[in-house]
């Protein structure tokens, strides 16, 4: 069985654009280095945060600020595709991620709270390029393979997760020779990794993917405006994108708290977040091909059964097991967020999707950002089993809007 896709697209060609290939490499280079800058952005951030404030409890600010920033440029960005191309976009994305790297640099080396703080909304530019390329892998992709497309610039992301933590202690030596103070280094690391980031979407994506698809195609005589009112399958992509965003930070956010109030030592509460980690990207091309095997629905529906799984495994293991939970609470947002975002990719005509996509970036992080913040309250109220079974509502929307995304105006032909 073939996907079906969110909108008809009859005139969708069947054959992969020439240009496909190099854009798909170009994305994957840029993602993988993108994924290292955040890797070692997050790796130290709180406690950076810790240190310039001097208060241990907003520690948490720094993957806070870093989500907010992503999601507020989610859209200006989006916006700047839709107008110049992905090429400007990314590439406007990547800088302003290199000046929140410096600034943090800056920040963190004269112990100011004042710059260091903005410095991470400001660095939520490589978030935004990281999301945002996802959406440019499918700008050539035909139908039959967007799925395989995006979901292998996500997949790529794994490279730099799984490096960047790795460099901190380099970077911090570095700093470190270099006459800074602790922890500084790795922001250094962060800005040569974005400078790169830069360099080769400006002079390496060419064509521009967004451009190049629009050829042939005839121009709109007045300028697109996405109102999701009017494209209700567009909406519930989005929603189960973000719900099933939510639903994975919200859980995740808070089980190193759980582990450590459990007793658990930092190896294992390290190997439980590895093992999370591993579940998000390790399979998504997997994904990827399952949604253009059997259909972004399906493919939807079995992340949220992994999710409901995770939760199952996390009320009725022995905390020591936690690995197993977290890994299927990174699978199943995996298989829903790649075939969530083929959806969000192909809900609407051509002319409006990157403002869609914008958007579906936008309420996702804002999902994910408002979940770790209430994750805490319900912990100290219902404890961690409280909190697993409190995902249980998103993961029922995760189903409902993928039902929702995918049904037709129309019956069409098998």
């Amino acid at each position: 069985m073939s996907a079906t896709p969110a909108v008809d697209e009859p005139g969708q060609p069947e054959r992969q654009h020439p240009a496909q290939r190099r854009t798909l490499a170009v994305l994957s280079l840029a993602q993988a280095l993108g994924g290292l800058s955040n890797g070692v952005a997050l790796g130290v951030g709180s406690l950076l945060v810790a240190q310039v404030t001097g208060r241990d409890e907003l520690a948490g600010l720094a993957a806070t600020l870093l989500t907010l920033g992503g999601a507020a440029l989610a859209v200006p960005l989006a916006r700047l595709a839709q107008r110049r191309g992905r090429r400007v976009a990314l590439t406007s994305g990547a800088l302003l991620a290199l000046a929140g790297a410096l600034t943090l640099a800056i920040g963190g080396t004269i112990g100011a709270a004042a710059i260091v703080l903005p410095g991470f909304l400001v660095l939520g530019g490589a978030m935004a390029v990281n999301l945002q390329s996802r959406f440019a892998a499918t700008d050539l992709s035909t139908p039959r393979h967007r799925g395989r497309d995006l979901s292998l610039v996500v997949w790529m992301t794994t490279i730099g997760v799984v490096v960047g933590p790795n460099l901190i202690g380099p970077g911090d030596a570095l700093g470190v020779g270099l006459g800074l103070p602790p922890l500084v280094g790795a922001y250094l690391i962060s800005a040569v990794a974005m400078a790169v980031v830069a360099i080769v979407l400006w002079t390496l994506l060419r064509p521009d993917p967004l451009l190049e698809s629009r050829i042939g195609a005839p121009a709109p005589t007045t300028p697109p405006r996405l109102r999701l009112a009017e494209h209700p399958r567009a909406l519930a992509a989005v929603i189960a994108v973000a719900a099933a965003h939510a639903t994975m930070v919200g859980v995740m956010a808070l089980t190193p708290v759980h582990l450590d109030h459990a007793g658990q030592h930092l190896g294992v509460i390290g190997f439980t977040m590895s093992a999370h980690t591993a579940g998000m990207y390790a399979l998504s091309p997997v994904f990827g091909w399952l949604t253009d095997r059997v259909g972004a629905r399906s493919t939807v529906l079995v992340g949220a059964a992994i999710l409901l799984l995770s939760i199952a495994s996390n009320l009725v293991l022995p905390v020591d097991l936690a690995p197993v939970g977290l890994a299927l609470l990174g699978l199943g947002w995996s298989a829903a967020t790649v075939a969530g975002s083929t959806l969000v990719a192909a809900a609407v005509e051509p002319p409006l999707r990157p403002a869609l996509q914008g958007r579906s970036d936008l309420v996702m992080g804002l999902a994910g950002a408002a979940a770790g913040a209430t994750a805490g309250p319900i912990l100290g109220l219902v404890g961690y089993a409280g909190l697993n079974v409190a995902m249980l509502p998103l993961i029922a929307a995760i189903a409902i809007a993928a039902i929702v995304a995918t049904r037709r105006r129309e019956p069409q032909p098998a």
